[in-house]
């Protein structure tokens, strides 16, 4: 019997549909070993060496791995390829070397596979590796490094912030982000300008075909202005002064990454990072899609020359492209022997698993982009108008623009219901006839405050962070209470900006996007062996060691800002009521704590009265796991409950 050992149950259940009797297929169900949580549990003197210990729930679990791999002939450890699959692999490998009992000839092989089919799961059994021990110093680096950062400056923000709070290497820089995206709009001042449009039509009436001609090549910024060129407008000749026609072509996007997916879904279905990544982790178990954690661009070339003979079957020749379509990953430290996420089988449409995650709607995605990526450009006739307003000794230039698509190529798969503006046949030197002018006043807008695509998006440009990481990230500051969301934009708390006020000021250097890309930059050179992670350690430890000591001893305490609800307090009468956020969101407290201790709950209003009773009103709360919904605050006379609010008419 040969046993293989993966990390999910789920995966387990997928490899034994198709590898038959001679195998049992077991799982570890994620970790077996781990950093204890009530210590440091690193011995910083003995080189960082970290004291992982076997998970107490996971005894169980281990007993019954050790008795299987007793009467084993063959075993292979078959977790995901990245740095976490290897680490769980090595922890597997040390629970067998510390068998009581002998096994015979015991030789643990390690399967690699991308995509959970028959035929990449054959191979990888019959071309077995052995565990990558870089990919598994990295995985203890990232841990060491994490666990130094979260256990020795957590402390700190105790005694200059507030109890309770938590630090981490990449969400305080990711908080950072957030912060100064809201100070930045803070800061922002709308500036005045008015844009200015006609109306015209063919001036000898061959067609009835109006089209709207907008002013360029000048700014304008007050109403005054645009008052005087609307009043030369109104006495101007109107003539054709450039007719440009051009076809475009427009490519296809790339086959997704776990960084695009994400950003995609986010756009597309308003789905957090989180969710998409739960919904992609069953479809790769399921063996519907590749690994959905990678950064690579590169496509196997079976699978584009099995995507390329579905294409012209199901669309037609013209929609092939020349060649097969090759893309180039920007990242530096994508590895390039991974693949792209795509579906393991272009003929099944449908992933028939309809979870609590949407995974049917995800699946389609995937599906789509990875056929649009080896198809035909999309073409469109695009013609530009100019036409001269003129009115001795001057003149204004307006434009109007127009396109049609010819041949919609890839977009047959992802088709843009926008307004086509279809322009008449004009010629250079035709005169026109004026119907209306007008103006619309407009401002400058302030940039626009982070969401989960625009977040990641970011940053992965900054490489901050890596695939497997961008969810928990995003989870982490919002369970931290640094950061709320806002019909799906972030804000930071009053707690997110004290602590990126204090770490910015006394550790710029560990704060700064550039220092954090270059610890991502090191994890990965001791993953491809280039670098020792103890001496990554040493590098990093003893400067910062060195400033936690003398933050410690000179920093000032900050002030986390509170929002007064400009009443007193019932209990006290000295103090004011004010909103505070704590462990479990806001909650009201008297502003003189701790001298007086007085809270109430904090009802998070929506504005929208209860569709069930007609009584309450919809307020937000927090379910066990910290997740917001929406209830009726004349609970628990009214139990209703919803995830979304009802749209506003």
């Amino acid at each position: 019997m040969k046993l293989i050992i993966v990390e999910s149950p789920t995966k387990a259940k997928t490899l034994s549909k198709f590898l038959g009797s001679g195998y049992d297929v077991d799982s570890t169900k994620g970790h077996i070993k781990d950093l204890p949580k009530s210590k440091l549990s690193i011995d910083i003197e003995n080189n960082f060496m970290p004291d992982y210990l076997l998970l107490e729930k996971k005894k169980d679990v281990i007993s019954k791995l050790q008795k299987k791999a007793k009467n084993a002939n063959e075993i292979y450890i078959a977790t995901d390829p990245d740095r976490e699959g290897e680490a769980i692999a090595k922890h597997v490998e040390d629970i067998f070397a510390n068998l009581k009992f002998k096994i015979k000839n015991l030789k643990l092989k390690r399967a690699t596979f991308h995509e959970i089919t028959k035929q990449a799961v054959e191979h990888a059994l019959n071309n077995p590796t052995v565990i990558n021990r870089n990919l598994v110093d990295a995985q203890i680096a990232r841990r060491v490094l994490d666990r130094l950062v979260g256990y020795k400056l957590s402390p700190l923000l105790w005694k200059k912030v507030r109890r309770g709070l938590s630090a981490g290497r990449v969400q305080s820089v990711a908080v950072r982000l957030i912060v100064e995206k809201e100070n930045e709009i803070k800061a922002f001042k709308s500036e005045e300008y008015w844009e200015i449009y006609a109306t015209v039509k063919n001036e000898e009436l061959k067609n009835n075909n109006s089209f709207t001609i907008q002013l360029i090549k000048q700014i304008v910024k007050t109403k005054e202005q645009a008052d005087k060129i609307l009043e030369e407008l109104q006495k101007a000749k109107y003539q054709v002064s450039d007719v440009k026609k051009r076809v475009v072509r427009k490519n296809p996007y790339p086959p997704f990454t776990t960084s695009t997916m994400t950003q995609t879904a986010a756009r597309i279905f308003g789905w957090s990072a989180k969710k998409t990544m739960s919904a992609a982790q069953k479809l790769y178990e399921e063996g519907l899609i590749t690994y959905h954690r990678t950064d690579s661009l590169n496509l196997s070339v079976d699978a584009v020359k099995i995507a390329m003979t579905f294409i012209e079957k199901e669309f037609g020749k013209d929609y092939l492209p020349g060649k097969p379509i090759s893309y180039k990953t920007k990242s530096k430290s994508a590895q390039e022997a991974h693949e792209a996420i795509r579906v393991t089988d272009v003929n099944r449409k449908s992933s028939f698993v309809n979870g609590e995650y949407g995974e049917e709607k995800l699946y389609d995605l995937i599906r789509r982009r990875f056929l649009a990526c080896q198809m035909a450009q999309a073409a469109y006739s695009e013609t530009t108008i100019d036409v001269s307003a003129i009115l001795h000794p001057t003149s204004y230039i307006l434009r109007a623009s127009g396109q049609v698509m010819k041949f919609d190529g890839w977009r047959k798969l992802f088709n843009v219901d926008k307004e086509v503006i279809i322009l008449p046949e004009v010629i250079k030197g035709e005169n026109l006839e004026k119907i209306e002018i007008w103006a619309d006043q407009k401002f400058t807008l302030a940039p626009a405050r982070y969401n989960e695509a625009s977040l990641i998006k970011t940053l992965e440009k900054l490489g901050i962070g890596r695939p497997s990481t961008y969810a928990p990230i995003i989870s982490t500051i919002q369970l931290r209470s640094y950061v709320e969301k806002k019909e799906k934009n972030f804000f930071p708390t009053s707690i997110g900006f004290a602590v990126t006020e204090f770490l910015v000021k006394n550790f710029p250097d560990e704060l700064e996007y550039s220092f954090t890309a270059e610890m991502e930059e090191d994890l990965d050179r001791i993953a491809l062996g280039k670098i020792k992670w103890q001496e990554e350690m040493k590098k990093f430890w003893i400067p910062f060691s060195k400033k936690l000591d003398n933050v410690e001893k000179t920093s000032e305490r900050v002030k986390i800002e509170t929002e007064k609800l400009g009443k007193k307090c019932p209990d006290c009468s000295a103090g004011e009521l004010v909103v505070r956020v704590g462990r479990f969101g806001k909650f009201i407290s008297c502003s003189t704590f701790p001298e007086c201790k007085y809270t109430e709950k904090y009802l998070e209003k929506t504005g929208f009265k209860c569709p069930e009773c007609q009584i309450g009103e919809l307020i937000v709360k927090r379910s066990k796991k910290g997740k917001k919904f929406f209830g009726c605050s004349n609970y628990p006379n009214c139990k209703h409950a919803t995830w979304k609010l009802p749209k506003k008419e």
